[in-house]
């Protein structure tokens, strides 16, 4: 029990050392304004006892801004830092604060400055308390902001790492085709083969050695051998003549007529049939 206490106490002091200079900077904000636009009349004053007074107007603001923006969000804070359940106290902390530092405002006023509250002057009261308010709303959006930024940049780095695992496992990934009569087999690279397409009573296989792009023909059917690189997903079938790596693919172009793919560093244009489009469009 002792060390949960700590624990909370010492992270109201960490909350209080991240947000002291905001605090600081609002308050000083205030006492500044007020001191050197005068919204409320303050000709009772000599200069120095004007500055104490303005002062305690600043330190009013220091006060409730450090209750209800540090110790009321450290009170209502949960375990579950679910964002809609942490809504309505952050809002419900912004009604608070600006609440009492309009009443605070109010009496001291009235009962220290000695100032004759007026329609007029309730109004700048009221916006003089709106304005801490409003700059921590806008503190926490851009905090928040911050955040989510940084957990998508960790979020990017991790896919990265993801895309570069697996293209390692894609290059290194090889596939092998079985010849109709199950005596000829050919080995390939899975990142050597650009696409295979059916001639006749043989399969064509196009892939690239180094810069060079080179042909195979082994005798089957291309039915067949898109059941054999059924297991390589980056295979697609885009004609009833043509499975293509989607790797190697640069372009999707299309006219009045047909559509054709342009496989990158090879100068053949593979058609594209209206059956497979839909499937094609969603990885070029």
């Amino acid at each position: 029990m002792f060390s949960g206490v700590k624990s909370k106490l010492n992270h109201l002091i960490y909350i209080l050392n991240q947000e002291l200079g905001l605090f600081l900077s609002i308050s000083f904000s205030i006492f500044l304004f007020v001191l050197f636009f005068e919204p409320f009349p303050l000709e009772r004053f000599d200069f120095n006892d004007r500055l104490i007074f303005v002062a305690g107007l600043g330190a009013i603001i220091f006060l409730f801004v450090f209750l209800v923006h540090v110790v009321f969000a450290w009170i209502v804070e949960k375990n579950d830092h679910d964002s809609n359940e942490l809504a309505p106290p952050s809002y419900l902390g912004s009604f608070i604060l600006f609440s009492l530092s309009t009443l605070a405002f109010t009496f001291y006023l009235h009962f220290v400055g000695w100032v004759v509250l007026s329609f007029y002057i309730m109004i700048r009261v009221v916006i003089v308390c709106l304005v801490p308010v409003v700059v921590l709303r806008l503190y926490d959006a851009l905090k928040d902001l911050r955040h989510q930024n940084e957990f998508l940049t960790i979020e990017k780095r991790l896919f990265q790492k993801q895309v570069e695992r697996y293209e390692d496992d894609y290059l290194k990934k090889s596939i092998e085709l079985v010849a109709e009569n199950t005596t000829d087999k050919v080995r390939f690279l899975t990142s050597d083969v650009a696409f295979v397409k059916s001639a006749d009573n043989y399969v064509e296989i196009v892939y690239k050695e180094g810069e060079i792009f080179k042909k195979k023909l082994i005798r089957n059917t291309l039915k067949n051998v898109e059941q054999q690189l059924s297991s390589h997903f980056n295979f697609i079938r885009c004609h009833r003549i043509c499975i293509v790596n989607s790797h190697f693919i640069e372009k999707l172009n299309r006219d009045n007529h047909h559509q054709w793919l342009l496989i990158r560093g090879f100068n053949e244009q593979i058609p594209v049939s209206r059956q497979y489009l839909v499937k094609l469009k969603e990885i070029v």
